[in-house]
């Protein structure tokens, strides 16, 4: 099973994208330095499982375990399928095998762990849902609508609310896909 870094076929070509992006807009100078202390490449610094530990102000974390731009750009890009066997499960995943799906669990599980240390910090927030989806934030379908996707019975803007105002430790992990029928699964990345 490959790392939550690595593609399908087990590359890690994110690397040398945010390698090169942190050289081309030196970048590096205005990352974290706590960041930059633990860990030998400064892109890392970009990703939320190395920051995130030096961040001292509360935050709320919003993401969906099956990310569609992490899946479609980072865990299946184009270079690691090269047949398209990805192909219909990317653009609809019902159309999944069920190798795939379980391939996908693997990508929620690396997500989760990454998220456990978090777990319980009265700071942290977290909304992370099985939903097929990438920035749920900017729409009033995925924000705050009557059929808003929800977790706990709380669409994302009552559980960040929660948190805002310290209501309740607003912090909400979804069950693995399938499962989450008030999902608006938005697949634009293709």
């Amino acid at each position: 099973m490959p790392s939550c870094r690595d593609d399908i076929s087990g590359n890690n070509t994110i690397r040398p994208f945010f390698s090169n992006l942190v050289a081309l807009q030196g970048s590096e100078k205005y990352l974290n330095e706590d960041c930059l202390n633990l860990t030998l490449d400064p892109y890392q610094c970009f990703f939320p499982q190395y920051v995130l530990p030096n961040i001292k102000t509360p935050y709320f974390i919003l993401n969906s375990a099956y990310d569609v731009y992490q899946f479609h750009h980072i865990f299946v890009p184009p270079s690691s399928d090269p047949r398209g066997q990805w192909s219909h499960c990317k653009a609809d995943p019902s159309a999944c095998s069920t190798s795939q799906i379980a391939t996908l669990q693997g990508l929620r599980s690396a997500m989760l762990t990454a998220l456990k240390p978090f777990e319980d910090e009265p700071k942290v927030g977290m909304f992370v849902n099985s939903c097929f989806a990438h920035c749920q934030s900017e729409l009033q379908d995925t924000w705050f609508a009557p059929n808003s996707p929800t977790l706990q019975n709380e669409t994302i803007a009552e559980l960040v609310g929660d948190w805002y105002f310290e209501r309740d430790a607003a912090q909400a992990i979804d069950c693995a896909y399938p499962c989450d029928s008030s999902c608006h699964n938005i697949i634009p990345f293709n």
